[in-house]
């Protein structure tokens, strides 16, 4: 199953413009969480 069909079978009445929104968050989650891998790997900060 396509996530575009299970999208809209969890929020049928939504008519959200979906895939932009959902690559946009994937681009920040993505972003914060080399943040916070970095930090944990002591890369760039004094937490190693």
């Amino acid at each position: 199953m396509s996530w575009k069909k299970m999208l809209e079978k969890v929020l049928p009445h939504a008519m959200l413009k979906a895939k932009p929104n959902l690559e946009s968050r994937i681009r920040i989650l993505k972003r914060d969480w080399t943040i916070v891998y970095n930090m944990l790997r002591g890369k760039n900060s004094d937490f190693g």
